[in-house]
């Protein structure tokens, strides 16, 4: 799905729960689901409210919270908790996947495991209904490993 079309869908699914639930629809709530799905991949909170303050769109730090949180609700957005702390994701166009974070740097990059979305659908869960997976693999990136390598010579 293009990038537009996964906004457009986004504020549907927005403006329906809205409406349905007698909520009303502030320019903030759109203003900010438009910086998450402008982000990219992985967002902190404050760089989406230094986004917002960039296109001169100010919000409170608690609209940000409350705002994010109904996104998380309607899965519009998921929260991953990294070992270097909260990230979001626009997740309306995403399937299931798996992430590799570098301990050292940082870096998350997704990574596509076809054997495990096999063996993933196959899963029977009991009293439960699964609907997507996320994997977190840690371990340190190449770059970080070269760095590594490279300083442990230079003690020799």
């Amino acid at each position: 799905m293009m990038q537009n079309d996964v906004k457009t869908v986004a504020k549907g699914v927005l403006t329906s729960y809205l409406e349905g639930n007698g909520c009303r629809k502030t320019p903030e709530r759109y203003a900010i689901l438009e910086a998450a799905y402008d982000m990219g991949s992985y967002f902190t909170l404050e760089g989406l409210s230094d986004k917002l303050a960039e296109s001169h769109f100010n919000v409170s730090r608690a609209t940000l919270y409350n705002t994010m949180r109904l996104f998380i609700e309607l899965r519009l957005v998921i929260r991953h908790r990294f070992q270097t702390g909260t990230r979001y994701e626009a997740c309306l166009a995403t399937s299931s996947h798996c992430h590799q974070i570098c301990t050292v740097c940082g870096n998350i990059t997704d990574v596509e495991i076809p054997e495990l979305s096999g063996v993933m659908n196959g899963v029977k869960l009991k009293r439960f209904r699964g609907e997507q997976y996320t994997l977190y693999i840690y371990g340190v990136c190449s770059s970080c490993a070269y760095r590594i390598r490279k300083t442990q010579a230079a003690r020799k």
